[in-house]
């Protein structure tokens, strides 16, 4: 068999010209070069850290799956924001555990709850950092499910959007930059949306859980969060994994219902609708690490298997490749001090 020289493509250099083979290595040589020429770039301003309020008094109670993070009374959690902004971390999410629970969740919606009590500690502070009110009901509902329940046992979905406008709107009073409804339930971001605005909130953006699967990752946060369901699964609610034109339908509802921020949940296993969500709407894109997602990579570097290190900041990276402008991770805190380090 001989080489058909003559076939090559005239856009390669010759066999004899001193350029072959094209020498991509060149730009990787240092340190140096690799970071001017870097495509994907993170900035601790990108990033959103969770925090999970508990009752109390100077109370932090690490979290067992998830190495280094832990649940805070709401002094502690606003020492936390504060260190956050310090390190120049962009946002924190809060997600509340009450002190009772009911069927309708009626905590999540009392001004003197406990993420609105961590809010106004926060917002005292005046840090420069976003604050951001995960607006759901599961840490609240006796059953553990994102609405009260219908007679038959399943969410009733026109109950619970009361049940979310009425927790977002004391969230934006008690001093949430952003509300985001995480419940997957139809027309949440519409009902928020008027009910922020009939209660002079208009100004409140809404980040809305537009691709949120009924994930195997999430079991780290429901031990920290205690919102395990009580009977059954959310996959009524929230989507199947399988399905990709389902989840861009799901964002051009919320788009249209006044979404101002479209969020991807669990974010690796959805790479591919976070490019396709940057490609489609002209909105920012966020994507959530979720709990899961972390705990592999803790747990991997705490048994010396994964340089942890290297592959959270990897893990990040390829979010914000595809197309994530912000990024919620337990990993917030460390990344930005990673970051500091290299400059």
């Amino acid at each position: 068999m001989t080489l058909d020289i003559e076939a090559r493509p005239s856009s390669l250099p010759s066999a004899a010209s001193a350029s072959l083979p094209v020498r991509l290595r060149r730009l990787r040589r240092t340190p140096a070069l690799r970071a001017l020429v870097r495509e994907t770039r993170i900035q601790p301003s990108m990033l959103v850290a969770p925090l999970f309020v508990q009752p109390g008094v100077q109370q932090r109670d690490p979290i067992g799956s998830m190495p280094g993070q832990a649940r805070l009374s709401p002094d502690l959690a606003a020492d936390e924001a504060a260190r956050l902004a310090g390190l120049g971390v962009g946002g924190v999410i809060l997600f509340g555990l009450p002190e009772s629970k009911d069927p309708l969740g009626s905590e999540a919606s009392a001004d003197d709850g406990i993420v609105q009590d961590a809010f106004r500690r926060i917002r005292a502070l005046e840090l420069p950092l976003v604050t951001i009110a995960d607006t759901c009901l599961c840490e609240y509902t006796d059953h553990g499910h994102c609405g009260p329940l219908a007679p038959d046992g399943s969410v009733d979905n026109d109950a619970a959007l009361v049940r979310l406008a009425e927790t977002a709107v004391t969230q934006a009073r008690a001093g949430a930059d952003i509300v985001a409804p995480s419940a997957m339930i139809d027309g949440q971001v519409g009902a928020i949306r008027a009910a922020l605005d009939r209660a002079g909130f208009g100004q409140t953006p809404i980040m809305a859980y537009a691709s949120k699967h009924a994930s195997a990752f999430y079991g780290p946060f429901r031990e920290a969060a205690d919102s395990a369901p009580a009977f059954g699964d959310r996959r009524g609610y929230q989507m199947d994994p399988a399905n990709g034109r389902e989840a861009l339908r799901e964002m051009e509802l919320d788009v249209a219902e006044g979404a101002d921020v479209l969020l991807v949940k669990p974010a690796l296993p959805g790479l591919d609708l976070i490019a396709a969500a940057r490609q489609r709407f002209d909105l920012p894109i966020a994507a959530y690490q979720v709990s899961g997602e972390f705990a592999m990579i803790a747990a991997a570097s705490e048994r010396g298997w994964l340089d942890g290190r290297r592959a959270m900041t990897e893990a990040v990276t390829a979010m914000v490749r595809a197309g994530a402008g912000i990024v919620i991770t337990y990993a917030a805190a460390d990344l930005a001090a990673w970051l500091r380090e290299e400059r």
